[in-house]
Protein backbone atom coordinates (compact mmCIF):
# COMPACT_ATOMS: atom_id res chain seq x y z
CA UNK A 1 0.00 0.00 0.00
CA UNK A 2 1.02 3.62 -0.85
CA UNK A 3 1.96 5.36 2.28
CA UNK A 4 2.31 8.91 1.47
CA UNK A 5 1.15 10.86 -1.42
CA UNK A 6 4.64 12.94 -2.62
CA UNK A 7 3.84 16.90 -2.76
CA UNK A 8 4.54 16.97 -6.57
CA UNK A 9 1.55 14.96 -7.71
CA UNK A 10 -0.62 17.62 -4.89
CA UNK A 11 -1.57 19.79 -7.78
CA UNK A 12 -2.59 17.63 -10.08
CA UNK A 13 -4.77 15.50 -7.66
CA UNK A 14 -6.18 19.00 -6.76
CA UNK A 15 -9.72 17.78 -4.89
CA UNK A 16 -10.62 13.94 -5.18
CA UNK A 17 -13.06 11.69 -3.78
CA UNK A 18 -11.93 8.07 -2.59
CA UNK A 19 -12.88 5.32 -1.16
CA UNK A 20 -11.83 2.64 1.04
CA UNK A 21 -12.66 -1.09 0.12
CA UNK A 22 -12.85 -4.33 2.33
CA UNK A 23 -10.20 -6.37 0.16
CA UNK A 24 -12.14 -9.67 1.49
CA UNK A 25 -15.40 -9.19 -0.24
CA UNK A 26 -14.77 -6.00 -2.54
CA UNK A 27 -17.25 -3.48 -0.72
CA UNK A 28 -17.28 -0.27 0.06
CA UNK A 29 -16.80 0.57 3.31
CA UNK A 30 -16.17 4.30 3.48
CA UNK A 31 -16.49 7.64 0.88
CA UNK A 32 -14.43 10.74 1.74
CA UNK A 33 -13.00 13.86 -0.02
CA UNK A 34 -10.10 15.76 0.33
CA UNK A 35 -6.87 16.97 -1.05
CA UNK A 36 -2.97 16.35 -0.52
CA UNK A 37 -2.44 13.07 2.19
CA UNK A 38 -6.60 13.14 3.13
CA UNK A 39 -7.06 9.89 1.57
CA UNK A 40 -4.08 8.45 4.07
CA UNK A 41 -5.08 9.95 7.72
CA UNK A 42 -7.54 7.76 8.28
CA UNK A 43 -5.07 4.95 8.63
CA UNK A 44 -3.77 6.49 11.77
CA UNK A 45 -7.45 7.87 13.21
CA UNK A 46 -7.56 6.29 17.06
CA UNK A 47 -11.35 7.79 17.60
CA UNK A 48 -14.49 5.39 18.56
CA UNK A 49 -16.31 5.43 15.27
CA UNK A 50 -17.51 2.33 12.44
CA UNK A 51 -14.60 3.14 10.54
CA UNK A 52 -11.70 2.77 13.02
CA UNK A 53 -13.61 -0.97 14.22
CA UNK A 54 -13.53 -1.43 10.29
CA UNK A 55 -10.42 -0.73 9.63
CA UNK A 56 -9.00 -2.30 13.19
CA UNK A 57 -10.71 -5.49 12.04
CA UNK A 58 -8.70 -5.63 9.18
CA UNK A 59 -5.79 -4.72 10.83
CA UNK A 60 -6.29 -7.96 13.17
CA UNK A 61 -6.64 -10.28 9.86
CA UNK A 62 -3.08 -8.82 8.51
CA UNK A 63 -5.43 -6.96 6.10
CA UNK A 64 -4.96 -3.72 4.54
CA UNK A 65 -8.17 -2.27 2.99
CA UNK A 66 -7.72 -0.70 -0.58
CA UNK A 67 -7.48 2.59 -1.35
CA UNK A 68 -9.54 3.68 -5.04
CA UNK A 69 -9.86 7.57 -6.15
CA UNK A 70 -13.28 7.66 -7.73
CA UNK A 71 -12.63 11.03 -9.51
CA UNK A 72 -9.77 13.72 -8.90
CA UNK A 73 -8.64 17.01 -10.63
CA UNK A 74 -12.04 18.47 -9.09
CA UNK A 75 -12.67 21.89 -7.18
CA UNK A 76 -13.73 22.14 -3.47
CA UNK A 77 -17.36 21.96 -4.32
CA UNK A 78 -17.11 19.47 -7.02
CA UNK A 79 -15.60 16.87 -4.86
CA UNK A 80 -18.23 18.08 -1.99
CA UNK A 81 -20.62 16.97 -4.73
CA UNK A 82 -19.45 13.97 -5.75
CA UNK A 83 -18.59 12.65 -2.09
CA UNK A 84 -22.59 13.13 -1.32
CA UNK A 85 -23.82 11.79 -4.44
CA UNK A 86 -21.84 8.35 -3.82
CA UNK A 87 -22.47 8.52 -0.64
CA UNK A 88 -26.22 8.69 -0.97
CA UNK A 89 -25.99 6.14 -4.21
CA UNK A 90 -24.41 3.55 -2.08
CA UNK A 91 -26.40 3.86 0.83
CA UNK A 92 -25.44 5.04 4.14
CA UNK A 93 -26.35 1.95 6.10
CA UNK A 94 -23.94 0.34 4.51
CA UNK A 95 -21.20 2.44 4.90
CA UNK A 96 -19.02 3.67 8.50
CA UNK A 97 -19.77 7.34 7.42
CA UNK A 98 -21.37 9.29 9.93
CA UNK A 99 -23.08 11.89 7.77
CA UNK A 100 -24.44 12.01 4.13
CA UNK A 101 -21.50 14.53 2.84
CA UNK A 102 -20.84 17.64 3.68
CA UNK A 103 -23.50 20.58 2.72
CA UNK A 104 -25.20 20.66 -0.60
CA UNK A 105 -28.86 19.35 1.21
CA UNK A 106 -30.85 21.00 -1.52
CA UNK A 107 -29.16 19.13 -3.84
CA UNK A 108 -29.56 15.79 -2.57
CA UNK A 109 -30.94 12.58 -3.71
CA UNK A 110 -34.77 13.29 -4.47
CA UNK A 111 -37.78 12.04 -6.69
CA UNK A 112 -38.60 14.32 -9.65
CA UNK A 113 -41.65 15.17 -8.39
CA UNK A 114 -40.26 16.60 -5.19
CA UNK A 115 -37.79 18.59 -7.28
CA UNK A 116 -39.75 19.77 -9.74
CA UNK A 117 -41.88 21.07 -6.30
CA UNK A 118 -39.25 22.45 -4.39
CA UNK A 119 -37.46 24.45 -7.39
CA UNK A 120 -40.68 26.18 -8.45
CA UNK A 121 -42.40 27.03 -4.63
CA UNK A 122 -43.02 30.65 -4.38
CA UNK A 123 -41.51 32.10 -1.40
CA UNK A 124 -44.09 32.99 1.20
CA UNK A 125 -44.01 35.93 3.99
CA UNK A 126 -44.94 34.41 7.38
CA UNK A 127 -47.60 36.32 9.00
CA UNK A 128 -48.13 34.48 12.28
CA UNK A 129 -46.05 33.66 15.49
CA UNK A 130 -44.29 30.77 13.69
CA UNK A 131 -41.29 28.17 14.45
CA UNK A 132 -39.90 26.51 11.61
CA UNK A 133 -38.64 23.00 11.87
CA UNK A 134 -36.37 21.21 9.67
CA UNK A 135 -36.83 18.07 8.77
CA UNK A 136 -34.69 16.90 6.62
CA UNK A 137 -32.89 13.81 8.44
CA UNK A 138 -36.27 12.32 9.01
CA UNK A 139 -38.16 13.34 5.94
CA UNK A 140 -39.17 11.27 3.29
CA UNK A 141 -41.55 10.99 0.07
CA UNK A 142 -44.85 9.25 0.19
CA UNK A 143 -44.54 9.17 4.35
CA UNK A 144 -48.42 9.53 6.40
CA UNK A 145 -49.28 12.11 7.75
CA UNK A 146 -49.17 10.53 11.35
CA UNK A 147 -45.17 10.27 10.37
CA UNK A 148 -45.19 13.66 9.37
CA UNK A 149 -46.98 15.02 12.75
CA UNK A 150 -44.52 12.95 14.87
CA UNK A 151 -41.31 13.82 13.00
CA UNK A 152 -41.91 17.18 13.24
CA UNK A 153 -43.05 17.49 16.63
CA UNK A 154 -40.72 16.11 18.82
CA UNK A 155 -38.08 16.26 20.36
CA UNK A 156 -36.34 19.37 20.24
CA UNK A 157 -34.45 21.89 22.21
CA UNK A 158 -36.73 25.12 22.66
CA UNK A 159 -36.25 27.54 25.40
CA UNK A 160 -39.18 29.95 26.99
CA UNK A 161 -40.15 31.27 23.35
CA UNK A 162 -41.94 27.96 22.31
CA UNK A 163 -44.63 29.58 24.28
CA UNK A 164 -45.44 32.26 21.96
CA UNK A 165 -45.47 30.28 18.94
CA UNK A 166 -49.11 29.83 17.19
CA UNK A 167 -47.49 27.71 14.22
CA UNK A 168 -45.32 24.54 13.84
CA UNK A 169 -44.36 24.33 9.99
CA UNK A 170 -42.64 21.11 8.91
CA UNK A 171 -39.75 21.78 6.82
CA UNK A 172 -38.17 19.95 3.94
CA UNK A 173 -35.50 21.62 1.79
CA UNK A 174 -36.50 24.86 2.24
CA UNK A 175 -40.45 24.45 1.54
CA UNK A 176 -43.42 24.28 4.17
CA UNK A 177 -44.80 20.01 3.86
CA UNK A 178 -47.34 21.01 6.54
CA UNK A 179 -48.64 23.87 9.02
CA UNK A 180 -49.92 22.78 12.25
CA UNK A 181 -51.71 24.76 15.23
CA UNK A 182 -49.96 24.37 18.50
CA UNK A 183 -52.50 23.50 21.56
CA UNK A 184 -49.42 22.69 23.79
CA UNK A 185 -45.61 21.88 24.77
CA UNK A 186 -44.87 18.99 26.58
CA UNK A 187 -41.86 17.61 27.92
CA UNK A 188 -39.95 15.09 25.16
CA UNK A 189 -41.52 11.93 25.86
CA UNK A 190 -44.54 12.46 27.22
CA UNK A 191 -47.01 11.03 24.58
CA UNK A 192 -46.81 8.16 22.11
CA UNK A 193 -45.70 8.30 18.58
CA UNK A 194 -46.47 6.25 15.51
CA UNK A 195 -43.16 6.22 15.04
CA UNK A 196 -41.87 4.34 18.39
CA UNK A 197 -39.84 6.32 20.71
CA UNK A 198 -38.30 9.45 20.94
CA UNK A 199 -34.98 7.68 20.55
CA UNK A 200 -35.90 6.03 17.70
CA UNK A 201 -36.87 9.56 16.13
CA UNK A 202 -34.10 11.40 16.41
CA UNK A 203 -32.01 10.49 13.62
CA UNK A 204 -28.91 12.90 15.14
CA UNK A 205 -28.81 15.60 17.60
CA UNK A 206 -31.39 18.22 17.25
CA UNK A 207 -30.50 21.76 18.32
CA UNK A 208 -32.63 24.78 19.63
CA UNK A 209 -31.36 28.23 19.75
CA UNK A 210 -32.03 30.37 22.95
CA UNK A 211 -32.00 26.83 25.47
CA UNK A 212 -31.36 24.80 28.52
CA UNK A 213 -29.56 22.10 26.74
CA UNK A 214 -30.75 19.55 29.37
CA UNK A 215 -34.24 20.13 28.16
CA UNK A 216 -36.18 18.95 25.60
CA UNK A 217 -39.83 19.11 24.59
CA UNK A 218 -42.63 18.27 21.88
CA UNK A 219 -45.86 19.59 21.10
CA UNK A 220 -49.32 18.42 20.38
CA UNK A 221 -51.68 20.13 18.43
CA UNK A 222 -53.72 20.03 14.41
CA UNK A 223 -53.19 20.34 11.57
CA UNK A 224 -53.98 23.84 11.01
CA UNK A 225 -57.26 25.72 9.54
CA UNK A 226 -57.72 25.64 5.92
CA UNK A 227 -57.15 29.41 5.52
CA UNK A 228 -53.46 29.41 7.36
CA UNK A 229 -52.64 25.96 5.40
CA UNK A 230 -53.38 26.91 1.80
CA UNK A 231 -51.37 30.77 2.54
CA UNK A 232 -48.36 28.17 3.44
CA UNK A 233 -48.45 24.46 2.28
CA UNK A 234 -46.00 24.07 -0.33
CA UNK A 235 -44.42 27.28 -0.34
CA UNK A 236 -40.93 28.38 0.09
CA UNK A 237 -39.24 29.96 3.45
CA UNK A 238 -35.37 29.42 1.97
CA UNK A 239 -35.15 33.21 2.46
CA UNK A 240 -35.82 32.92 6.42
CA UNK A 241 -33.12 30.04 7.10
CA UNK A 242 -29.44 30.46 7.28
CA UNK A 243 -27.30 28.67 4.97
CA UNK A 244 -25.33 26.22 6.15
CA UNK A 245 -26.86 26.44 9.73
CA UNK A 246 -26.86 22.96 11.55
CA UNK A 247 -29.83 24.51 13.93
CA UNK A 248 -33.21 22.62 12.82
CA UNK A 249 -35.11 25.61 14.83
CA UNK A 250 -35.88 28.95 13.39
CA UNK A 251 -38.48 31.24 15.16
CA UNK A 252 -40.40 33.79 12.93
CA UNK A 253 -41.93 36.33 15.26
CA UNK A 254 -45.26 38.20 13.77
CA UNK A 255 -44.57 41.64 11.95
Amino acid sequence: MVRTIPASIHSSLSYYVYLYIDPRNDSIFYVGQGKGGRALTHLKDRSQSDKVSKLDELSKLGLEPRIEILRYGLSQEEALHVEAAAIELLGISELTNQVLGHGFDRKRRTTLEDLVHELSAEEVAIKHSALLINISQLYRHGMSAVELYDATRKSWRVGPRREQIEYAMAVHRGVIREVYQVAAWLPANSTMTALGTTSNILGSEQIGDDIDLGERYEFVGRIAEKSVRKRYLGKSVRHYLTPGSQNPIKYVTAP
